[in-house]
């Protein structure tokens, strides 16, 4: 998931921020005055806005207030409350990642709207992760074909989704290893509806409600030195979706994804990463599960395909103290015949951006980015890594 709320926690929080005279003058006070007790929005190393105290609590959340900035749905804002378990003391690094609970909505100027909830968990020593999620929401976007449809991608068709669904899924790491596999159910139950003055008869048959239910299976490798902005390591994923009339769904399709992010410490304050991703569909996939480029800088949902594949590089450099600096680019392609790539849409998006680092000891960074692609630039608040993986 993707949260950043680091401006409206400076703003709810700074007060708490001793400055550094007031710490000094703290500090010659005579033996006899009271202890205070360690403030759970700065850290005791630095005297810097740090809320890991605060997440450290038995029941620790942290209210979320967030600008939604993306062109599919329109500016707006999510809102809710995040809940977070503190670390395992002594975990290798890798391990004791805390339980996230998550529970919120979220509206948009262009009439978009949505409540959810959802729960990553650890059990047995790590050894099980549990992940679990549901979603109502009403969603209004634009289509603009699949693959190469000249006519449609310049005369975008606007058309809402009303999903109801949620998801169960559940992980185990084998041994002593950092690989686990995992086995899961998704269901959805989605409204479609395009806009009235969308004439053309083939929408007519795509109308309706539309229902998908199938099973996830996955193999992991995570060798990531935290979950929220990693410095160093691996994450590789393999996942399909199988989905039949049997588990439910309308019709049968699948879909098959690889991903792959390598995170590289360049020095102490330098760090590299990277991300691939392959999406391939097969089968009678509803037009609105057909993969998507994702990218920052690049509509959500505009270039979509039967396959996509795409990569993009970041690379952080950690300044002064806690603030960070971002570069990052990536590119794209979306394509309907696997045996004809040369027939494809190809997107290429990159930008800048800064950090600033809110919980030391969870490894959390957030801030803002600002992308340029062929939709024009694209503002986007950050809550931990742009490439976030429970």
């Amino acid at each position: 998931m993707k949260y950043a709320w680091m401006i409206v926690l400076l703003a709810v929080f700074w007060a708490s921020a001793a400055p550094a005279s007031e710490a000094v003058a703290d500090s010659q006070q005579p033996p006899s005055a009271a202890v205070t007790a360690p403030s759970k929005f700065t850290s005791p190393e630095d005297g810097w806005l740090d809320v890991s105290g605060f997440l450290d609590e038995t029941y620790g959340f942290v209210p979320l207030v967030v600008p939604i900035t993306e062109p599919a749905v329109g500016y707006g804002a999510a809102g809710g409350l995040i809940f977070v378990d503190k670390t395992r003391e002594n975990a290798q690094p890798g391990f004791g990642r805390p339980n996230i609970t998550a529970v919120g909505g979220l509206a948009t100027e262009n009439g978009t709207w949505g409540v959810f909830a959802g729960d990553s968990r650890y059990w047995l020593d790590d050894r099980v992760q549990t992940l679990a999620g549901a979603i109502y929401a009403s969603v209004n976007l634009d289509f603009y074909g699949i693959g190469n449809e000249a006519v449609i991608r310049d005369h975008p068709l606007r058309y809402n989704l009303e999903p109801a669904g949620g998801l169960l899924q559940a992980k185990y790491r084998l041994g002593d290893s950092r690989v686990s596999t995992g086995m899961g159910y998704v269901f959805a139950a989605t409204k479609v509806s395009f806009d009235a003055s969308a004439t053309d008869p083939r929408l007519l048959v795509i109308q309706g409600m539309s229902r998908v239910g199938g099973a996830l299976l996955s193999v992991t490798f995570d060798s990531r030195d935290n979950i929220f902005t990693p410095l160093s390591g691996t994450y590789l994923d393999l996942s399909a979706g199988l989905f039949s009339e049997v588990l439910g769904s309308d019709d049968d399709f699948q879909r098959v994804n690889l991903s792959a992010m390598q995170f590289i410490a360049l020095g102490p304050d330098v760090s590299l990463g990277g991300r691939a991703s392959a999406t391939l569909s097969f089968g009678g996939v509803p037009f609105y599960l057909r993969p998507f480029v994702s990218l920052r800088g690049v509509q959500a949902m505009r270039y979509q395909g039967d396959d996509v594949a795409q990569f993009e590089a970041e690379l952080r450099w950690q300044f002064w103290k806690r603030f960070s600096l971002v570069g990052f680019g990536g590119v794209g392609a979306a394509w309907n015949d696997f045996e004809r790539v040369d027939n494809k849409l190809t997107v290429t998006a990159g930008g800048v951006g800064f950090r600033y680092e809110l919980a030391r000891k969870y490894g959390l960074h957030m801030g803002l980015d600002v992308a340029f692609g062929p939709d024009g630039p694209i503002i986007y608040v950050q809550f931990g890594s742009a490439w976030a993986r429970p």
